[in-house]
């Protein structure tokens, strides 16, 4: 078995103005998993230190470590032995996701199988996604929502915690109309008492949910405590415990964090026994990633709109285009035909 590796830096259409600061490019390694009977599988590592502090350089050693490893194996390696060789020379979620979507697709192409279908019986054929709005100003942000509102969008997730949110999110408001689900995200921008003053002077405008206003299990908890609005988590993910811990209404899984599919399915099974709901989202993924999320949240038949539609924020081909605030779920072997 041999696995081949490429890097390259995508720009973004846009800057997009976060709490984490400004992104203007990102990295991308696509692998090749390529067995002896000729099948090959594609995987994606998709990085983003301002994120998870994960570098590119980090996540590229690591795809070397792995391709030696593989080459090592003999006989025919199952995908569990595949997966365990590369975790034993670096135990690197993001690393490991391209090594997890790599076997699953060659597995989906080798059985000539739906990959959805191999995750769950009854998958979603569509997953409904959300809008993202970037933390600019007011004028932008209007512009935005209401590009939004005329693609068929029933959500959009504005970027706040950066200054002047109650003008831009009002500017939503009114340009996307009074039907539009707003979803707020601060990245953990606020303390616990920040976050409370601004959720509550946001209120009135209504709000679908308000994703990692604060970092940390406890200090999600105090927010859900001193609010009425339901609480996302996400970034706080990372933290030992968090994911089990019901310390928030939802949580939003990345493919990349969770190490791949299967440790996203694995994910979304603990977020459920919690009592909160799981539902998907992407690191500004290429297209391999946001094909595995849209599998799992198939798989899972998710109920909130799913942060899957930013390939459009790419300087690339959105292979998995939005219409009418839902992307359609692959239905030919693989990640992607």
């Amino acid at each position: 078995m041999r696995l081949r590796v490429a890097h390259e830096r995508i720009a973004l259409r846009q800057p997009l103005r976060t709490a984490h600061g400004e992104l203007r490019e990102r990295d991308l390694f696509t692998v090749e998993l390529e067995g002896s009977d000729g099948i090959a599988g594609r995987g994606e590592a998709a990085p983003l230190e301002p994120y998870d502090g994960v570098p590119a350089a980090a996540i590229g050693l690591a795809l070397e470590r792995y391709a030696r490893a593989i080459a090592g194996l003999t006989g025919d390696p199952s995908g569990s032995d595949v997966f365990d060789a590369c975790r034993a020379e670096a135990d690197l979620p993001q690393a490991l996701a391209a090594i997890d979507l790599a076997l699953w697709d060659r597995r989906s192409r080798h059985e000539g199988s739906v990959l959805a279908a191999m995750l769950a019986d009854e998958p979603l054929t569509a997953v409904t996604v959300n809008a993202t709005i970037g933390a600019g100003d007011r004028a932008g942000a209007a512009a935005a929502a209401s590009a939004a509102a005329a693609e068929g969008f029933a959500c959009v997730k504005v970027k706040v915690g950066v200054g002047d949110d109650a003008g831009r999110v009002a500017a939503v408001r009114a340009a996307a109309g009074a039907s539009m689900a707003i979803r707020l995200d601060a990245n953990g921008a606020w303390s616990v008492d920040e976050a409370v003053r601004s959720i509550q002077a946001l209120h009135a405008v209504g709000l679908e949910l308000v994703e990692e206003p604060v970092h940390g299990i406890r200090a999600l908890r105090a927010v859900r405590e001193r609010t009425t609005a339901r609480v996302a988590m996400d970034e706080t993910c990372a933290e030992p415990g968090a994911i089990g811990s019901g310390a928030a209404d939802a949580v939003c899984l990345k493919v990349s964090r969770c190490g791949g599919i299967s440790g996203t399915l694995a994910a979304a099974a603990l977020v459920r026994a919690s009592g909160a709901e799981p539902y998907l989202a992407s690191t500004l993924d290429g297209p391999l990633g946001i094909a595995a999320a849209l599998h799992c949240a198939a798989a899972l038949r998710t109920e909130l709109p799913c942060g899957l539609a930013t390939l459009r924020l790419l300087e690339l081909d959105d292979v998995l285009p939005v219409e009418h605030g839902a992307i359609a779920v692959p239905t030919a072997p693989g990640l992607l035909p």
